[in-house]
């Protein structure tokens, strides 16, 4: 969605001419399509307004990676496969513009065509489509590749696919969604979904991991790859739609490489050796006081801070609910009270960072902290009996003591919590009437070495309640198997939330995935309430109905304390070298996919 409040790009691209007027209905095929409204840019758009047109091709970029992988597949449950697989060498019907919340540009389609209603959706391919091999992108691919997602994919696939009464040819070249549901999102979503070569896949299981290499339409082939070591990408030099206007100023490195290391420390430790080029940087504190080394000094290696304009998201430890331990609001309030944010701040980030207080905090779209009013009163009323203290009536995060490890004043808190759920500390322990212990597991991915350090920070305070869970590292591999079947207690999670939430907030909070494996429900809630905000959300004709939904599921989430949450930076910090460059123009979404290193250059 692309509301008008975004001030850095608001009347340059016209947000304040009522996008919810009756421009919204699309009466003919068009270059582009938006959430509502039309899309900001023209027909005969030069290039997408972040991307340099004139940027020179060649040269190489190379980032490093923690963990590894074992697959070629990133389209299924199944495996690990590497980040930019799907990125570089697969493309989608439409492509997706990072300077406008949802606003998608013909790709793979020369044109979309959609209902008032939104009922339906079609796509035309472009003639000169061709996958990397040379053979053309046919009708078919396309409808083979939805129906095999939706049927066999990775379950983020499955909920839209679910909503698709009918899929038909409509034409040599095009393609009709007919939905079963009203989703006024839907639309879009059809647009975003890769394409692959049917023929490729003739008698082989989909659903089996497999290192066998995609062949897609993407602007880069894959060169070489070790698994678990490197996958490097080459530019493909007969790529079809290299002087698209979507991709002028795109797609410019030669080769796109990344190398894989043990942890994240090794990482750091091959960038400042010069083994790889680029590097993002989490941490504050180490990015102001660790990088002066050599590189940096002599100019080799140049710093660049990137600004956004995203919600927080959320990022920090999540309790796992379909472990009884954590059913209970109370106690996971307790556990986020016996989480001194403010001294693990101060010790790891000097105190420079500011803690998400809510899933969409830093937007137009996050929560006030008071009580509910107006609009997002109103969505909330009908399940207040069921939803915990403080989604109505307002909640905040604690506030702790930056000055010491622990805060006696919220573990007394906390104490008390937990007394009333039932748990008192016996003999140092903390134990239910029936003598059961407080037992639970943290279970760490290895190599993320600030994530231990906060956990062994807050196992430490956890003691003074009677509490000492078991803290288990796996490696990546294990990490995803874990997690994709809920098989932990406590765990590290980060979701990354957009300025256009929609459908892919069941796939993130609903029910289904309680027992579904894959999804991100990771804390087991099950909440018709949220269900019922994102249906709102997703229905909305107003940009006033839209915010008050998202408000509202916000409030449900964070007043659920189903996440002890961290911090969130307002920049993205990369330093990378000198050789490398990116275009003045820094996109809405800031450093995003789509950013880096698609619009980046390299020179001399």
């Amino acid at each position: 969605m692309r509301p008008y409040f975004f001030s850095r790009i608001g009347c340059a691209l016209g947000l304040c001419l009522g996008l919810f007027s009756a421009s919204a209905a699309l009466a003919e095929p068009q270059h582009g399509i938006a959430m509502y409204g039309r899309p900001a840019l023209p027909p005969d758009f030069v290039s997408l307004p972040y991307a340099n047109p004139d940027a020179p091709k060649g040269g190489r970029i190379v980032f490093g990676e923690p963990g590894g992988f074992d697959s070629l597949n990133p389209y299924i449950l199944k495996g690990n496969a590497p980040w930019g697989l799907g990125i570089h060498t697969v493309e989608t019907l439409m492509g997706r513009s990072i300077d406008e919340p949802f606003s998608l540009y013909g790709l793979l389609a020369e044109s979309v065509e959609t209902d008032e209603s939104r009922s339906w959706v079609e796509f035309t391919l472009r003639p000169e489509a061709r996958f990397s091999d040379g053979s053309p992108v046919t009708i078919a691919d396309v409808m083979w590749s939805y129906e095999t997602l939706g049927t066999q994919g990775h379950p983020r696939y499955r909920g839209t696919w679910g909503k698709v009464a009918m899929m038909e040819q409509t034409g040599d070249r095009s393609v009709r969604f007919t939905f079963n549901a009203p989703d006024r999102e839907l639309a879009l979503l059809m647009g975003m979904r890769p394409i692959l070569k049917k023929a490729q896949w003739d008698g082989k299981d989909f659903a089996e991991s497999s290192l066998d290499v995609p062949i897609g339409s993407g602007p880069y082939v894959v060169a070489d790859f070790e698994p678990g070591r490197y996958i490097s990408f080459r530019r493909n030099p007969d790529y079809w739609g290299r002087d698209l206007a979507f991709n002028r100023g795109q797609h410019n490195f030669d080769e796109i490489r990344y190398d894989y290391f043990g942890d994240g420390d090794v990482v750091f430790q091959a960038f400042t050796a010069g083994e790889t080029t680029s590097l993002r940087e989490a941490n504050s504190a180490k990015w102001l006081s660790q990088y002066n080394f050599a590189a940096i000094q002599s100019g080799e290696v140049v710093k660049a801070e990137i600004p956004n304009q995203r919600p927080s998201g959320i990022t920090g430890l999540v309790m796992n609910t379909r472990n009884p331990v954590f059913a209970d609001w109370r106690v996971r309030e307790a556990m986020i009270l016996a989480f001194n944010f403010e001294f693990i701040n101060q010790t790891l980030n000097g105190g420079t960072e500011p803690r998400i207080t809510s899933y969409f905090s830093n937007s137009v779209l996050g929560m006030d902290h008071g009580a509910a009013t107006g609009k997002v009163a109103e969505l909330l009323a009908p399940f207040a009996a069921d939803l915990p203290p403080g989604t109505i009536e307002g909640y905040s995060l604690p506030e702790g003591n930056a000055a010491r490890a622990l805060d006696r004043g919220n573990l007394r808190k906390a104490i008390a919590l937990l007394e009333e759920a039932g748990w008192t500390v016996q003999d140092g322990v903390l134990k239910k009437a029936d003598g059961a212990p407080f037992d639970f597991e943290i279970v760490l991915s290895s190599g993320a070495t600030e994530t231990q350090t906060i956990t062994d920070i807050y196992v430490e305070a956890l003691k003074n309640l009677g509490i000492t869970p078991r803290v288990t590292v796996v490696d990546s591999a294990q990490y995803k198997e874990r997690t994709n079947n809920y098989q932990f207690d406590m765990a590290w999670y980060t979701r990354s939330l957009s300025l256009s939430p929609g459908n892919e907030q069941l796939l993130y909070w609903g029910a289904k995935g309680v027992t579904e494996p894959g999804s991100r429900n990771w804390m087991g809630m099950n909440s018709p309430a949220a269900e019922a905000m994102v249906a709102a959300m997703t229905g909305a004709r107003s940009q006033e109905d839209f915010i008050a939904a998202t408000q509202a599921l916000d409030r449900i989430l964070t007043a659920g304390r189903y996440v002890i949450p961290v911090w969130f930076s307002k920049v993205s910090r990369i330093a990378h070298s000198a050789h490398l460059h990116y275009p003045e123009r820094i996109p809405l979404y800031g450093d995003w996919p789509g950013f880096q290193p698609e619009v980046w250059w390299y020179e001399e």
